[in-house]
């Protein structure tokens, strides 16, 4: 397996946090209200999957609910 430090071009360890300080005086005052943003978003995305999940759960039991009541006013 190779590390990424080996691949020509990416920048070293203390590159990674001279960048990383840069990015930080740079976007310091915006960074906490993105991040924010960021887990809003993430949160919104699990409620939507557990939302759809239920409903497709919901859907299935009313298809076979339907399925077996014209099951048995067939017979």
């Amino acid at each position: 397996m190779t590390c990424l430090g080996f691949i020509p071009g990416m920048p070293g360890g203390i590159e990674l946090i001279i960048l990383l300080l840069i990015i930080l005086l740079l976007f310091g005052k915006r960074l906490p209200t993105a991040m924010f943003s960021v887990g809003k978003s993430i949160t919104e995305f699990k409620k939507g999957m557990t939302t759809s999940i239920d409903e497709s759960l919901d859907d299935d039991s009313e298809k076979s609910k339907s399925e077996k009541s014209s099951e048995s006013s067939n017979s």
